[in-house]
């Protein structure tokens, strides 16, 4: 059984998280670390760019983004526009698919299915959108069914989206080198984790409304949700996790150099 060593980083300023993910994915290409990993954190507010982000889906004034102590950063990871803050988990698997399965469509949905698992754990039914990437929750969804249930037909999604009755709680979006993975996801936890989302189009979905689990009910300890996240992630890719405690696999994201990314041209899929 393949193993993936996690960590709870807790909260790392967004340029820094990223230089870290580079660092161990390069890592992992030349065979320097075997174990795939998978690192839990927090951002301060932060808006990210993808590949397909498109200027107009930045709606706050740079001004008002500065005086919120707002970073904006442009990444290789595919989608648009997308925020992260306080209140929102955030996960980056550095995975080598190749010890796995070679088709990003399928890891963007196993990353959807952790994503589910965890907030069906905690008393959230959670579904997938199609045509929509990302979690979403929405009116009339029961845990009691199964997942793929609820799975909202493409057709129907954007009336939902537009009305309320869909509401995005998780976003998605990945790169892949050589096979190997980094970006990931972001689960929005508390009401403040939406604060941010007023400043941008979130994804550059029209009239998308943004829901964290607090917004839709529950209340749940950080350390309860991360070990929530920790059991799905097993359950979905068939590993073994292992907390790491010495990062002896790679350097602290303190001690992180911060450098263009060097690595070669890879594969992305959208938020």
């Amino acid at each position: 059984m393949p193993a993936v060593a996690w960590r709870d980083l807790g909260r790392v300023r967004y340029d820094e998280a990223l230089a870290l993910q580079r660092d161990i994915a390069g890592a992992k290409r030349r065979g320097d670390v075997e174990d795939d990993v998978l690192l839990l954190l927090e951002h301060p507010p932060v808006i990210t760019r993808g590949r397909a982000a498109d200027d107009v889906h930045v709606v706050a004034d740079p001004g008002e983004l500065d005086a919120g102590g707002v970073s904006r950063v442009e990444v290789e990871r595919g989608g648009d526009v997308t925020y992260h803050g306080p209140g929102q988990l955030v996960g980056y698997p550095i995975l080598d698919l190749r010890r796995h399965r070679e088709d990003l469509h399928w890891y963007l949905r196993c990353l959807e299915e952790v994503v589910i698992r965890t907030l069906d754990g905690l008393g959230v039914p959670a579904a997938r959108a199609r045509g929509l990437t990302g979690v979403w929750v929405g009116d009339g969804f029961s845990i009691d069914t199964p997942p793929e249930t609820r799975s909202v037909a493409e057709a129907d999604a954007p009336p939902l989206v537009a009305a309320g009755r869909l509401r995005k709680i998780a976003s998605i979006g990945i790169h892949a080198s050589r096979w190997v993975t980094i970006h990931g996801f972001a689960l929005n936890h508390t009401a403040e984790s939406l604060r941010g989302f007023q400043w941008i189009v979130p994804c550059g979905i029209d009239g998308v409304t943004m829901a964290s689990i607090e917004t839709e009910g529950r209340e749940v300890d950080p350390g309860r949700l991360r070990a929530k996240v920790v059991d799905s992630f097993a359950r979905v890719f068939g590993v073994e996790m292992r907390e790491e405690t010495d990062p002896s696999h790679s350097r602290a994201p303190g001690s992180m150099p911060l450098r263009p990314d060097l690595s070669p041209p890879g594969l992305e899929a959208a938020w």
